[in-house]
């Protein structure tokens, strides 16, 4: 069984943000919810001075702390290595998003898929997508596994104008993303958290 992953390049990354647009179109989350995100910074000084981009998304840890710390196995991990959230099972306590050390857990809170952006009324595209949350849990990233069932990458990669994210099996020694990390020195964000993720980057 592989363990899917992916491969952030920064130095290709430009800081556009076409991913989280990707991602907010693909999977139509509700307002202040973004699964993808890009964390942008100043470094330097004047004249020198410049601006860096992390792409950040739930990492898919190994050992997820977020399955460990659910009560009830709403989280859970699928045999590929995607960690999931069942809504039928979600009691939305939120020992999850306390546990995750990368801040990649989001409370749909009561009330929020009653109406659209800029509280005006669902659009049928809201309505439609909206079918996939439930008010009182929470969610995350799932690495667009709907669309990695049907054979498709993850949104943010194939939308990424640079080529900066890279999918695959991380198992594979053969595939792209094991070549990339063990080629350019692959690292994961909070190693000390030992939770082994599944999303790598590479600044070499």
């Amino acid at each position: 069984m592989p363990r899917l992953g992916m491969v952030i390049d920064l130095k290709r990354c430009i800081g556009c943000n076409a991913c989280v647009l990707a991602c907010k179109q693909e999977n139509g989350t509700p307002p202040g919810i973004h699964f993808a995100r890009v964390i942008t910074r100043e470094v330097g000084t004047y004249p020198q001075s410049k601006r860096t981009f992390l792409p950040v998304l739930c990492n898919h840890c190994d050992d997820a702390p977020c399955v460990k710390a659910c009560p009830t196995g709403a989280s859970y991990t699928r045999p590929d290595g995607i960690v999931l959230v069942d809504n039928d099972l979600c009691i939305g306590c939120r020992a999850c998003a306390v546990a995750c050390p990368y801040m990649n857990r989001h409370y749909v809170a009561p009330g929020l898929l009653q109406a659209g952006y800029d509280g005006k009324p669902l659009s049928p595209y809201e309505a439609l997508k909206y079918l996939d949350f439930q008010e009182g849990t929470t969610s995350k990233c799932t690495l667009c596994a709907h669309r990695i069932d049907r054979g498709l990458e993850p949104a943010c990669v194939v939308t990424c104008p640079t080529d900066a994210r890279i999918f695959g099996d991380l198992e594979d020694q053969n595939s792209r993303p094991r070549k990339l990390i063990e080629e350019r020195k692959g690292w994961t964000l909070l190693p000390e958290s030992n939770t082994k993720p599944s999303v790598y980057y590479l600044d070499a």
